[in-house]
């Protein structure tokens, strides 16, 4: 695993590889939806391991009372990578997506972009592979069985990274619109995993090792209270992703052990904005790097607040960069002017002109 192979000299640089929707949809069935879930998480491991060498700052957002836009960016030093992303509640009321993306990578060195990818289905992709590899660490050991509170557009991605990472066998659903979790069940079936349809949010944590929550709606909500979470379970908390958005009573957070991924991020957007801007949480890249402990007892509540950050993007937009070659989906963009004398653009201009 290496980071991008990038181009020798600005002058190959004029044409940008471009991973359209269809493209992005022809690399995920070419290499199959759960093992490049599997792939990305270990890109995005890799990059944790590294995370001292990334430029790193909360995501710049504009806040609306219809939802958020949203700008990540980072940089390794060699690579530079954002993405933009939107988060619209009610957009599925109105049949639009609740989460739309686009990302870029451009080399460093002369500023130019080397991909432009869609990143609606790749940001699904890679929250459910950066799951999978916090669960490595913080789950129980031997974890079968996952409860999935909130079965939208996250809900298959998260259940099939599970099962492909950490070997879950069993998802009990669970949606306040029982269509979802029907939706949730079909696409599920021949996946390999038990589904149980559940009934109340209480129905669905029964005997469940691992509990994701995962609902879209932008207010403060108590998805899980303490009583619906016992010792031992490892909760993954992915819903809450902006300021007044949260999933779990305050009092759940006061018996787990918090992982996060940039606490700055975090405190303002996950669910720990609840609790004192000082109450202790551990960095996942420690833990990933062997730094500091995940999981350390059987009995140990440990909670997952990730509200998704750059470098998982940039992680993600690696892997992607690094396929192109080997599966052919994509195309080729002219977005940057290519004079022969980077002094005369007008030249360029006024050459291209069909006229006498």
């Amino acid at each position: 695993m290496t980071q991008p192979k990038l181009p020798p000299a600005p002058s190959d640089l004029a044409m940008v590889p471009f991973v359209s929707v269809e493209n992005m949809m022809k690399i995920v069935n070419h290499i199959g939806p759960a093992r490049m879930m599997a792939e990305i998480a270990e890109y995005i491991e890799s990059d944790f391991k590294r995370w001292e060498e990334f430029d790193k700052t909360p995501r710049v957002a504009a806040h609306s009372t219809e939802g958020v836009i949203e700008l990540m960016p980072t940089s390794d030093g060699e690579t530079y990578g954002f993405k933009y992303v939107n988060g619209h509640p009610a957009n599925m009321a109105r049949g639009f997506q609740t989460v739309t993306a686009f990302g870029v990578l451009a080399r460093v060195d002369n500023g130019y972009p080397i991909l432009l990818s869609e990143m609606t289905i790749l940001t699904a992709l890679r929250t459910a592979a950066t799951s999978a590899v916090a669960a490595k660490y913080l789950a129980p050991k031997g974890a079968k069985t996952m409860a999935m509170i909130g079965n939208g557009a996250q809900c298959e991605f998260q259940a099939l990274a599970f099962r492909e990472v950490l070997g879950i066998e069993g998802v009990r659903l669970y949606d306040l619109d029982p269509a979802a979790t029907d939706k949730a069940a079909h696409n599920l079936q021949g996946s390999g995993l038990n589904i149980v349809k559940c009934t109340s949010p209480e129905d669905a944590v029964t005997s469940a090792e691992i509990i994701t929550t995962c609902t879209a709606d932008k207010q403060y909500a108590t998805i899980l209270t303490d009583n619906m979470v016992g010792a031992g379970q490892h909760i993954n908390a992915i819903g809450g992703d902006c300021p007044g958005k949260t999933e779990l009573h305050r009092d759940v957070l006061l018996r787990s052990d918090i992982f996060v991924e940039f606490p700055p991020q975090t405190r303002i957007e996950g669910e720990i904005q609840q609790l004192d801007p000082d109450h202790p949480v551990t960095e996942l890249w420690r833990v990933i790097a062997g730094q500091q402990d995940g999981r350390t007892s059987d009995r140990q509540i440990t909670l997952f607040d990730s509200v998704g950050f750059a470098t998982e993007d940039f992680s993600a937009l690696r892997y992607v960069y690094d396929q192109l070659q080997k599966t052919g989906h994509y195309i080729d963009l002219d977005m940057l002017a290519d004079p022969d004398d980077p002094r005369d653009l007008f030249g360029m201009v006024r050459r291209a002109n069909p006229k006498p």
